[in-house]
């Protein structure tokens, strides 16, 4: 089968669960908000020259990875200008714009109320101003011709002691596009126990829960996060193929899982895998290393994400393309990476359904007919 062109992967309807917010404005809008503040300095001063900047060589000098704290560095210039209400939101505006026009249907955008508090908003201001943002986006988008849901995560950082304050701001914003609660920043030294009284309280709500966790740190991280924390989905969660011994066999036949892996894949716990970012940081050495396939071989809930658009250069239909020409996906592979995804957002059942039988299928099964012409539906892609 010939390869799947960029063109046709931006068309079909694509979902994102693990992208945030400030790791994917504009370039143009950052020089323009700069030019807005007082004091405010960027690393370049034109969009092309800062884009190259922002997004850096996936490996640093000597071969070495670039460290977490290297890449959290990169965000520092982009806080700086989100501290108002107007900043905020039109980073949500086009944030959904953004997202629209490369044919993703369904977004979660993760944000970090905490971080947005230095020029004098609450946590709670910050959160209205996204959250308007977002519905603004997703309705110019729709004048565009592009239907977008987007929903909010919000997400407290393990360094921190906030945890508390940002789960509860999650919880009260519930139905009003806040559809969880996620934990992020640097895994090593901060195990996600830490915040266990958040992660109980969101459980004790019925609220949904993601954890970033199995990317900068292995095995012990995963399992806090599920065992302890009883997230949802794990942010990344790429280091769990330390708990799998790949076989010969093409078809995975005899590999060997070990409890912590038969756990996550048994119990169906989504993998917010995000490849570019793994390589990035070093959880993997490289695309071709990535465990994605493998992971999808073995019938993990794996999904396929962006973490941060402008640090790391990418969108998603750059992150399948590069899945594609790297271990040779049809059709039909990336409509089960998407509908995995969409089965496992955080929106009611009904309406994760009328997206996947309404929206995504539909439209696999039409660029694929197009295309071959052939029976697309397979029994292991039902609901």
């Amino acid at each position: 089968m010939s390869r799947i062109t960029r063109d046709t992967i931006r068309r079909l309807p694509k979902v994102l669960l693990h992208d945030h917010l400030d790791g994917g404005l504009r370039p143009s809008t950052l020089l323009e908000l700069a030019a807005e503040t007082p004091g405010a300095e960027l690393p370049a001063a034109d969009p092309e020259r800062l884009a190259a900047w922002f997004a850096g060589p996936l490996r640093s000098g000597g071969g070495a990875p670039t460290t977490h704290e290297t890449l959290l560095a990169r965000f520092a210039p982009v806080l700086a200008l989100l501290q108002t209400a107007p900043a905020l939101t039109r980073a949500a505006v086009e944030c959904a714009q953004d997202l629209a026009a490369d044919g993703v249907v369904y977004a979660e955008v993760k944000f970090a109320p905490e971080q947005h508090t230095g020029g004098g908003l609450t946590r709670a201001q910050a959160v209205d101003a996204v959250l308007e943002g977002l519905r603004v986006g997703a309705a110019r988008a729709r004048q565009m011709g592009r239907t977008i849901d987007v929903r909010l995560l919000l997400t407290a950082m393990r360094q921190a002691a906030d945890s508390m304050e940002i789960a509860d701001l999650a919880v009260r914003n519930r139905g009003r596009g806040v559809v969880g609660f996620d934990i992020a920043g640097p895994e090593a030294g901060y195990p996600p126990t830490r915040h266990i009284s958040a992660c109980e309280y969101i459980k004790r709500e019925n609220f949904n829960l993601t954890l970033h966790a199995g990317e900068g740190f292995g095995l012990s991280s995963i399992w806090e996060a599920i065992q302890w924390c009883g997230a949802d989905r794990l942010g990344n969660g790429v280091r769990i193929v330390d708990d799998i011994v790949p076989g010969s066999a093409a078809d995975g036949s005899d590999t060997k899982l070990g409890t912590l892996a038969s756990y996550v894949r048994d119990r169906r716990v989504p993998l917010e895998l995000c490849p570019t970012a793994n390589v990035s940081i070093g959880a993997v050495p490289s695309l071709a290393d990535h465990p994605v396939d493998l992971l999808r071989r073995l019938r993990f809930r794996v999904t396929v994400n962006t973490d941060n658009r402008l640090i790391g250069g990418t969108t998603l239909t750059e992150e399948f393309e590069a899945l594609s020409q790297m271990f040779g996906y049809t059709l039909a592979d990336l409509r089960w990476f998407t509908v995995n995804a969409m089965k496992s957002a955080f929106i009611g059942h009904d309406e994760r359904l009328a997206l996947i039988n309404r929206v995504i299928k539909p439209a696999y099964a039409t660029e694929h007919a197009a295309s071959v012409g052939a029976s697309f539906f397979r029994k292991e892609d039902s609901w």
